[in-house]
């Protein structure tokens, strides 16, 4: 018997009391064998009740992240199939990249409870708290020229937005090129790291820092003015497990779509879900600050600004001004 027969027993009972006899009926073992997995189950942070003549109830489950709880969840064919569960990490990113130099397939994962080191684009540290929130990466092997791959970055941030949208009931909106905006505070960073040989694309890491179930106490002062938590913004607590599976399936669906018809759906996508287009911006590039009005995105993936004197400069790298 495994712990997860019994774990699927326990569940399917919604709350019930079910017996020892009932259990090691109809698992087919000894009720010595029902009480080593009730006690190994219990050390993983669900919570069993036992009473005698009643038996055994499933009354809570653990706040971390689990195998058992997450692939069953999962509907997709290679994304997040090849998953690594890790408690603390110094970065998810970093992980990865082992894994890929060491030939890991497409669509490997790397999942961590907390990272000490998590960051964000341009050299940014990243808050990540244990257990609170998502901090995953995810290995990508496009068979698309070098010169492409900001589109993915782009393709991230909708997957992201389309994926918490069917689960929690909030309104996102994404500033170019990849942060996602509840209410103009920011609960999501996503940053893309690429290997390539010989102009050639070897593989592309995708990281997503999602900030899930996050209380105010878990920011430092400096950002609750910016940022804010799923849970902070619906007023819930969220099923992070969940979470993480219609991320992967929009992410996957996506990106099929994108290998198959180019970025043009995806360009359409991401303008619908934009709170950047059609407003005036301030951007700070590596040759200095433009402003202007963002139009719409080119074919590369780059904003196409709408200068003071009507003319148009498109940028492929900047931060935007709050």
């Amino acid at each position: 018997m495994s712990k997860d027969n019994l774990l699927n027993l326990l569940e399917a009972e919604a709350g019930k009391y079910v017996s020892g006899e009932e259990i090691s009926q109809k698992l087919q073992v000894s009720r010595t064998a029902v009480w080593k997995k009730i006690r190994k189950l219990t050390s993983e942070g669900y919570i069993i009740e036992a009473v005698p003549r009643l038996g055994y109830r499933l009354s809570g489950k653990p706040s971390h992240l689990s195998v058992h709880e997450l692939l069953p969840k999962l509907n997709t064919k290679s994304f997040g199939r090849a998953l690594h569960l890790l408690d603390v990490v110094p970065s998810t990113q970093d992980e990865v990249r082992r894994l890929a130099d060491q030939g890991a397939a497409e669509g490997t994962l790397v999942i961590a409870e907390q990272q000490t080191k998590g960051r964000g684009r341009m050299g940014r540290s990243w808050a990540s708290p244990k257990g609170k929130g998502i901090w995953m990466s995810l290995l990508l092997r496009p068979p698309v020229p070098l010169p492409l791959t900001p589109q993915l970055t782009l393709l991230a941030a909708v997957a992201l937005s389309r994926g918490i949208s069917r689960l929690v009931p909030i309104t996102i909106g994404i500033k170019w090129p990849n942060d996602l905006l509840v209410n103009g505070k920011k609960i999501s960073g996503i940053l893309l790291e690429s290997a390539a040989e010989d102009e050639r694309l070897r593989y592309v890491i995708v990281g997503m820092g999602i900030s899930v179930n996050l209380d105010p106490e878990d920011y430092p002062e400096e950002l609750l003015e910016k940022a804010i938590s799923l849970k902070m913004a619906s007023g819930a607590v969220i099923d992070r497990s969940e979470l993480i599976a219609v991320i992967l399936e929009e992410f996957e669906r996506l990106y099929a779509l994108y290998l198959e018809q180019g970025f043009a759906p995806i360009r359409s996508l991401w303008e619908a879900h934009s709170v950047t287009l059609n407003n005036h911006t301030v951007l700070n590039t590596p040759q200095g600050q433009v402003q202007g009005i963002p139009r719409e995105l080119d074919d590369m993936g780059g904003l196409r600004i709408e200068l003071e004197d009507g003319s148009f400069k498109t940028i492929y790298s900047a931060v935007i001004d709050s």
